[in-house]
């Protein structure tokens, strides 16, 4: 290794950083391999405070995972069952849904985030039926739900054009979209890792058929199994040429491979120098999409609290319920209060701001002492009165 031609090889690279040019895949899998992380991890906070100053955006949302039955094989999942009479199989009822929004009728909640396994004998009414029964509870409720994978197998198998699903669902009320599925791009890992769903053209293709509706997404990649470090800054290519294309990815979200209970349980996991020098270069490899989000329940509260030095400007939310990532091994709790993440925000030296799904500014922190911050702050929609006896519940 010669550091000195390495310095200087990273002088020029901070220059075009500055200068706001597109970096290329020499230049991310160079940030990959160059031995100061501090440094790389140092030019990434410069291009987050650019964008964000010392804001750093978490919002208030659950999960609903409906169903983990499902016909593709992902040899890195520990979530999906084949077969609906196999151990651990499930399948909600729409009332069971509509249940897990009623337990949090007086919660300040403005997201529900809704992925599921791709089961092969629900009607495409299942889904649609789904967001109207959230809507007809919360109208104001924000539904981010089905994944690219999702709306490729609903276009197979109930014969339709990715924009024809993508228009019913939101006529139901979806709208916007999670970014998973994503995995890595690359045909030869895809191969290995989930032969048989939606390809990385596919899946693409998908997210600019919702950006040609209106819809907002985000995008993800999953790193840690069998890519290489080439393959990772190409996925990232692709998701910055399609940013420039249509403008509608929100966020980039990295995602950690997680081995246990599934086929790849013998791999090493990600190492916290690996999921901090991920961040940076996401966010310097992704000059156009706005915001890099670092996802507590897969790296950890810590990790995630470092990132926001790292290029990360989103923890995301408090999540709740979370399936996923909890049955390959996650550690992480289920839940973080608002005050929770406002407190951890804090002592990164950032300032906390609540967000919507699309970013508008709900709450920023003024300092307040942490016991006077509610952590049922108002809902958005006109009273708990109303919340309440919209499902025939007593007003308190």
């Amino acid at each position: 290794m010669n550091r000195t031609k390495d310095t200087a090889r990273f002088a020029q690279l901070t220059a075009k950083v500055r200068a706001e040019e597109a970096l290329d895949l020499d230049d991310g899998v160079f940030l990959y391999t160059y031995p100061d992380l501090l440094a790389v991890g140092a030019l990434a906070n410069e291009r987050r405070e650019a964008l964000h100053g010392d804001k750093t955006f978490f919002n208030v949302n659950f999960h609903i995972n409906p169903t983990n039955v499902c016909v593709a094989d992902c040899k890195f999942c520990s979530f999906a069952r084949l077969e609906p009479d196999s151990p651990a199989a499930y399948t909600m009822s729409i009332d069971e849904i509509r249940g897990k929004l009623i337990e949090r009728m007086d919660q300040p909640v403005t997201e529900i985030h809704i992925v599921s396994g791709l089961h092969h004998t629900l009607p495409l009414s299942y889904y649609t039926d789904s967001l109207r029964a959230l809507k007809a509870l919360r109208p104001d409720i924000h539904l981010k739900a089905y994944t690219a994978v999702e709306i490729h197998y609903f276009s197979e198998k109930y014969g339709m054009s990715y924009t024809e699903v993508l228009t019913e669902l939101k006529d139901a009320g979806l709208d916007s979209m999670p970014g998973g599925g994503a995995e890595i791009f690359a045909p030869r890992a895809r191969r290995k890792l989930c032969r048989g769903k939606a390809d990385a053209e596919q899946w693409l293709e998908v997210h600019r058929a919702a950006h040609t509706l209106g819809i907002r997404t985000n995008c993800t990649m999953l790193y840690g199994t069998v890519e290489t470090l080439e393959e990772r800054v190409d996925h990232m290519l692709q998701l910055r040429d399609l940013q420039a294309e249509t403008g509608g990815f929100q966020a980039f979200i990295p995602l950690a491979f997680h081995a246990e209970n599934n086929s790849l349980h013998k791999l090493p996991p990600p190492t916290g120098v690996d999921n901090l020098r991920t961040y940076a270069v996401g966010r310097l490899m992704l000059h156009n999409i706005a915001h890099i989000k670092a996802y507590w329940i897969m790296i950890g509260v810590k990790t995630a609290q470092v990132a926001l030095s790292f290029g990360v400007d989103d923890i995301d939310g408090t999540v709740q319920e979370e399936k996923i990532y909890h049955m390959a091994g996650a550690e992480t709790p289920q839940t973080l209060t608002r005050v929770d993440l406002i407190r951890l925000i804090r002592e990164a030296g950032r300032t906390a701001v609540e967000r919507d799904t699309l970013y508008k500014e709900r709450w920023v922190d003024t300092g307040e002492a942490l016991s006077d911050i509610r952590i049922d702050a108002s809902l958005p929609f006109s009273s708990r009165s109303d919340s309440r006896s919209r499902v025939g519940l007593p007003v308190i």
